[in-house]
């Protein structure tokens, strides 16, 4: 299977200006889609599907060989059908691999994005936005990470009481995540379970460690060119 090179998203993965448009996707999913309409369940089920063509046309463009693209395109078709048996039953090894595959396709997001801000070539300001869409991504790793424990682990959170009845779970802790890896900090979520703590230590050693090690080594080398 080839992506046709007039393609939307196989320019997204292409070209280095790709990274605005993920930047710009991104930021209206998770700032505007998810907290005004996380609830309506039809409509973010055309999200993952938008998700999970944009993953597989990364897979297209950035793989080396036929193999390795057979190898990763293994991951989102899994994906899609547990997704799919989880629709008509929940039991628990569905559950899990429910779980273990939406970590695996957030990782394998956001290792395609950096295999792309990390290629050779000169750092320029599209590769900058490219590591910020990274820290995105692991903001939403980590939502979905907190959303299961939440789901099932009782008391692993409490949560203040809302009077606005048009967010969800997923847009709840997508804001918990973000204000987690900022080290922000409100005070509205908070960790209760011991294993609920240790998971926002780390992400909070992530959003600390990530923007010093990465981003800040990115823009001291950067060339603020446009050119691409």
């Amino acid at each position: 299977m080839e992506l046709k090179k007039d393609r939307f998203l196989y320019h997204l993965w292409t070209k280095e200006s790709g990274f605005s448009s993920m930047f710009v996707l991104l930021f209206v999913m998770h700032f505007i889609v998810i907290p005004l309409f996380g609830s309506y369940s039809r409509f973010m089920v055309i999200l993952n599907i938008f998700w999970i063509l944009f993953l597989f046309a990364g897979i297209f463009s950035l793989s080396k060989n036929k193999e390795q693209t057979i190898r990763l395109s293994i991951i989102p078709i899994l994906f899609v059908v547990v997704q799919w048996i989880a629709f008509f039953t929940i039991i628990p090894i569905v559950v899990f691999a429910d779980l273990i595959l939406s970590v695996a396709i957030m990782l394998l997001l956001i290792i395609l994005v950096l295999i792309k801000v990390l290629e050779p070539g000169p750092v320029t300001i599209y590769r900058i936005i490219g590591s910020i869409v990274v820290y995105m991504l692991l903001a939403n790793l980590w939502c979905v990470v907190y959303l299961f424990v939440f789901r099932h682990i009782e008391g692993s959170f409490q949560m203040a009481v809302s009077p606005f009845t048009i967010g969800s779970e997923q847009s709840n802790f997508l804001y918990f995540s973000y204000i987690t890896i900022t080290s922000t900090g409100y005070g509205e979520i908070v960790p209760i379970h011991p294993f609920a703590r240790s998971l926002v230590q780390v992400e909070v050693l992530t959003g600390i460690l990530y923007p010093v090690i990465l981003i800040g080594r990115l823009v001291g080398n950067a060339n603020f060119s446009l050119n691409k």
